[in-house]
């Protein structure tokens, strides 16, 4: 019987190699004085930066979700890496965790380096946008277990804290605002939802017209990432929620101490088209469950300093704190 090799099984070590060298440019544009060493190690080192009196390192992990099937079957691969950041670092932000380096883990059936080298692409770009390190990650080939289109994407972003600015929620109390930072999109939540709605029950496609455009670009529009308006107003901020699966409606009392709830104007919400049309289908408890409806991120502001984070951001009012049960009141 004649000898096989590890690409008879399905993988295939040159291209690896191959894509190893493809990203090394991407991956050294999100180095920053920080990160010791190169690409290629069997770690990657990351300074502790100085100024913190007590530092304390923050870990945040996600994913991407069924968004990904939108992207695999589009071809369009050069987004999700930034959702992928975007779900870790805006976690992070919560606990006033500044981003400083991140990882990532792409598993295949069939490694195409000319496609994870547009994934990775996007990662970088996230990096970039959350001005944070990529500084490793692992790409597994593993046919038999995906299908050789398929992949997943992992990532892990590591930040840094002062240990007596962690807790967020002492800062909580009532009379103050709450001011929403739109969301891009639809984010990387619900996309199960999105796809059975929009293409097994209204017979859609990526190519029907939404809003003057392919609808594969409102679907694929990345995760917005809020770190640098973060570091800009921190200041200013008593407690971040991100708004992720689960909605306004269970994210926000993540942020909020016993006794203080959260009064949020419905008819404020800057509701985004696409949900507006997904809740032509959906009932409206449905969609503040499952959907961000507009809202990225909410932040706990005094009164006295609506006006400047307002001045300084693309944020607006849609509530305020006031004392009650521990919960979010739609009014």
């Amino acid at each position: 019987m004649a000898n096989i090799s590890y690409k008879d099984a399905g993988v295939d070590i040159d291209a690896g190699n191959e894509f190893v060298e493809a990203i090394k440019a991407d991956v050294k544009s999100t180095f920053d004085s920080n990160v010791i060493g190169g690409i290629g190690s069997f770690a990657g080192a990351y300074a502790l930066p100085a100024g913190y009196k007590e530092p304390v390192l923050l870990s945040a992990t996600d994913g991407v979700g069924t968004k990904l099937k939108i992207a695999i079957e589009s071809g369009k691969l050069d987004t999700v890496g930034i959702d992928l950041v975007a779900m870790c670092v805006n976690d992070l932000i919560c606990n006033n965790g500044v981003p400083m380096f991140f990882l990532d883990y792409y598993a295949t059936g069939k490694l195409l380096p000319e496609n994870a080298k547009e994934v990775v692409a996007g990662i970088a770009e996230g990096c970039r946008r959350a001005e944070c390190a990529l500084v490793g990650g692992e790409t597994a080939e593993m046919p038999g277990m995906y299908a050789e289109d398929d992949f997943d994407l992992a990532g892990f972003a590591v930040g840094v804290a002062e240990r007596s600015e962690m807790d967020t929620v002492a800062n909580v109390k009532a009379g103050q605002t709450l001011i929403a930072l739109p969301s891009s999109g639809v984010h990387s939540n619900g996309y199960s939802l999105v796809r059975k709605l929009m293409f097994d029950k209204l017979g859609m496609t990526l190519d029907t017209e939404f809003e003057g455009k392919p609808l594969l670009e409102t679907l694929l529009e990345p995760t917005r990432i809020y770190v640098k308006e973060y570091k800009a107003n921190k200041q200013h901020v008593k407690a971040l929620a991100h708004i992720t699966g689960g909605g306004i409606v269970e994210n926000l009392p993540r942020v909020l101490p016993e006794g203080i709830k959260a009064v949020v104007k419905k008819d404020d919400i800057r509701v985004l088209p696409i949900f507006e049309f997904i809740g032509q289908h959906v009932d409206e408890e449905e969609m503040f469950r499952a959907f961000n409806m507009g809202v990225g991120m909410i932040w706990c502001v005094e009164p006295e300093d609506v006006d400047a984070v307002l001045a300084n951001t693309d944020g607006y009012v849609i509530g305020h704190l006031e004392e009650g049960e521990r919960r979010v009141e739609m009014v």
